[in-house]
């Protein structure tokens, strides 16, 4: 007697949440229709469409911390359960940090981040790599998002 073996989900079993749609599917064009596994379970996509149901398209997978660090709105922290919670979204997407460390660090850098985009803005001419805080922020984003 054998044990069962999981099977990967096939392409058209595939299917994502959205905060305003509901479940979403890979549209059967996209390059990652068939990929049956993702490392991470969040995607970003270019093009939503409706026809026998929601599909996304041009869509790549995102891992938590560029996630955390260049999504849209506001990054709050919240003990929950004995847990240290990052949400994001009004807490539609929401992770467990490993610690308060943790969870501090990221947000600071995301805040950090925030600014220096709005410094970058006002002063377009403005090089991040050179100067001394732009370089130090860019260097750490790079540190964590390459060794995660």
């Amino acid at each position: 007697s054998t044990g069962a073996v999981k099977m990967q989900p096939k392409a058209e079993e595939l299917k994502f949440v959205t905060k305003n749609d509901g479940y979403v599917h890979i549209h059967p064009s996209s390059v990652n229709y068939q990929s049956r596994h993702f490392e991470s379970p969040y995607l970003v996509y270019h093009e939503k469409i409706k026809t026998s149901r929601v599909f996304i398209r041009d869509c790549s997978m995102v891992s938590v911390y560029p996630l955390v660090l260049l999504g849209g709105g506001q990054v709050h922290m919240q003990l929950q359960k004995g847990e240290f919670v990052i949400s994001l979204d009004d807490g539609w997407i929401r992770f467990v940090a490993a610690s308060h460390q943790v969870a501090e660090l990221v947000k600071e850098l995301r805040c950090e981040l925030d600014q220096l985009l709005q410094d970058k803005i006002k002063n377009p001419s403005m090089d991040l790599c050179m100067c001394p805080r732009g370089s130090r922020i860019i260097g750490m984003i790079v540190k964590l998002v390459t060794t995660q």
